[in-house]
């Protein structure tokens, strides 16, 4: 039996649609940012991320909502997105006005960590067009009502950008809710994005407000505690070790808050090292808990994005009415598959994410 009800392909122009920033990510690879002559550039962004994914190795068809500037960097991100499959008639183009004071394009440099150094992101992402998307700028009655969208992906980093992101996303998750269509919801809380935008209790008003027309959650521990307001037992100072059992007790908390949330996921992570974790992940559907196999010593190349793959997996399994074990499991493993390569997105396929699945190793291929 699925665990969602889900619209039929037949009456929907897309299965996903994410609204959200979509940044250029500046990579120094194996450099720091601070020290390196040479950067990578590549696309992405928490909420973009997922429908990507979806489009590329899950084979959906996808579409984003967001707003770009009107100038050469813009259009080096719309070429970089148009590379990533996902469909871009809902993007609001913003005019430039020559030097950026009033609108841009938002960047992340992102350094991945080796050892002890953790990885480290540096947004500049300050007046960029996403960011002043407001209330009443989409027609979201023509994208869920008349074109029809079986699944919306939004999150606390688009929530978290300015005064005005958070109407536009309740804005866009209760005129989906009107037509029937799955809202998931990454809590994704950033204390950097927070900081200058009424700090952690802006963000617990902000996202409980939001929460209120979810389906699917989707957060780890500091999430639901910095962004919702519950508190896990037993977890340590540095975050870095939590007990399962707790972590669950508080998902039980939290749905009977939000009895609306029909499915709540996590990853498991206990990082190590920059390069190696533990990795697991758990669901909460229809009453019951559904863990993943954990991975110990899970060895990542760049762990930007298993996040947001996890999600895309889980939302894949469940669009396709498979269980919720299925689901955690899918996420979990497509997760552990794209911090294997660099960049946001993945680069996995769907039958590698089925193999990681089935147990399979790492021998060579030929």
């Amino acid at each position: 039996m699925a665990v969602l009800n889900v619209r039929p392909e037949s009456e929907c122009k897309y299965d996903i649609l994410s609204l959200g920033e979509i940044m250029i990510r500046l990579d120094p690879g194996d450099d720091r940012i601070h020290t390196t002559r040479s950067f990578r550039v590549w696309e992405g962004g928490g909420e973009y991320n997922v429908a990507r994914a979806l489009r590329r190795c899950f084979g959906k068809r996808a579409a984003v909502v967001t707003a770009i500037a009107d100038n050469p960097i813009g259009h080096l991100l719309e070429d970089l997105m148009l590379q990533g499959g996902v469909n871009l008639e809902y993007v609001k183009w913003v005019p430039y006005d020559g030097i950026g004071r009033t609108v841009r394009v938002g960047l992340n440099f992102t350094e991945r960590g080796f050892g002890v150094r953790a990885a480290l992101g540096c947004s500049d992402r300050g007046n960029s067009a996403a960011s002043q998307l407001k209330k009443g700028d989409i027609d979201w009655e023509r994208i869920f009502g008349r074109d029809g969208v079986r699944w919306l992906h939004t999150g606390g980093i688009f929530a978290a950008l300015s005064p005005t992101t958070p109407d536009a996303v309740i804005e866009a998750v209760s005129v989906a809710k009107k037509h029937g269509t799955i809202v998931s919801y990454d809590l994704n809380y950033r204390a950097s994005l927070w900081q200058s935008n009424g700090g952690p209790e802006r963000a617990k008003d902000v996202n409980r407000e939001i929460a209120r027309h979810v389906d699917v959650m989707i957060g780890n521990e500091e999430d639901f505690t910095m962004a919702l307001g519950f508190e896990v037992e037993g977890l340590d100072e540095s975050r870095s070790k939590l007990d399962p059992a707790n972590f669950k007790k508080m998902i039980g908390e939290a749905v009977k808050k939000f009895p609306n949330f029909k499915v709540v996921a996590t990853t498991l992570r206990n990082a190590k090292t920059a390069g190696v974790n533990d990795w697991g992940a758990v669901i909460y559907a229809d009453g019951t808990f559904h863990d993943a196999l954990l991975r110990e010593d899970l060895e990542i190349y760049d762990r930007v994005g298993g996040g947001d793959s996890f999600a895309s997996g889980i939302i894949y399994a469940l669009m396709e009415g498979k269980s919720a074990q299925e689901a955690v499991n899918y996420g979990a493993a497509h997760g552990a598959l794209a911090m294997t390569t660099p960049g946001d997105t993945t680069t996995a396929t769907l039958a590698e994410v089925q193999k990681v699945m089935k147990g399979g190793t790492a021998r060579v291929v030929r």
